[in-house]
């Protein structure tokens, strides 16, 4: 599993600056230290990920293992699959 810092793939954030401040999403890729992607199947799909600094975003600790077990498996998944992974996570605001 890749990891940097303490950030991982599958990971459930949410966004404190920017235009999409307050969304939540899940990081689907490493960038490098400074950047993942993220996406949230809504505004951000499978196909268009934000590219995002760490620093502006609210890690949680939850990591959705069945996303992070997909994407390292390389599986298909679809933009209406990480939108009900979040759903509990949005209805929390």
């Amino acid at each position: 599993m890749e990891t940097t810092g303490d950030i991982q793939i599958g990971q459930v954030v949410r966004s404190k600056a920017g235009r999409d401040k307050g969304r939540v999403f899940v990081v689907i890729d490493i960038l490098d230290d400074k950047y993942v992607l993220i996406v949230d199947g809504d505004l951000r799909k499978l196909d268009k990920p934000k590219k995002k600094k760490i620093k502006h975003l609210i890690v949680y600790k939850t990591v959705l293992k069945n996303i992070s077990e997909k994407i390292e498996k390389g599986e298909k998944f679809n933009n209406a699959y990480i939108r009900k992974s979040l759903k509990p996570f949005n209805e929390e605001i």
